[in-house]
């Protein structure tokens, strides 16, 4: 399945968590739920540089995203991401992505961040998509 299939575009578009996979040093996995923007391109993360999950994708850039919905029988909604992160340095562009994270997520982003501007310990991050799949959409 293609990650611009527009049914996938469709389910992302009304969701606010998705789940982050990445690998511990030790090859344990570490999963952590995460606010995103997405794209028919990729998926765009943020976090602050210094946890876990960040230092596993600078190691090792692989990751899993699962984004669903649904308890039981026909309702069970659901799309899986296996890719790798791109980390995204200051340019025009990440700048612009951190404003729809910040429209997106008003005001619990803008909080966080004690204004619009993204502070210099967070990274953002893409995820570049390698297999998709989905199910019940």
């Amino acid at each position: 399945m293609n990650f611009a299939d527009p049914r996938i575009q469709r389910y992302l578009s009304t969701k606010d968590i998705v789940v982050l996979g990445t690998i511990n040093p030790d090859g344990t996995p570490l999963v952590t739920a995460m606010w995103f923007l997405h794209d028919p391109s990729a998926l765009v993360l943020i976090s602050v540089d210094e946890l876990q999950k960040v230092r596993n994708l600078r190691r090792d850039p692989r990751l899993h995203i699962v984004a669903e919905s649904g308890s039981r029988g026909d309702d069970i909604k659901g799309v899986a991401v296996r890719g790798r992160a791109e980390f995204l340095g200051d340019s025009p562009e990440r700048r612009e992505l951190a404003a729809r994270l910040l429209d997106k997520y008003h005001p619990h982003l803008e909080n966080y961040w004690s204004g619009r501007a993204m502070p210099s310990n967070r990274v953002m991050f893409r995820v570049v998509p390698e297999q998709v799949r989905s199910w019940g959409l």
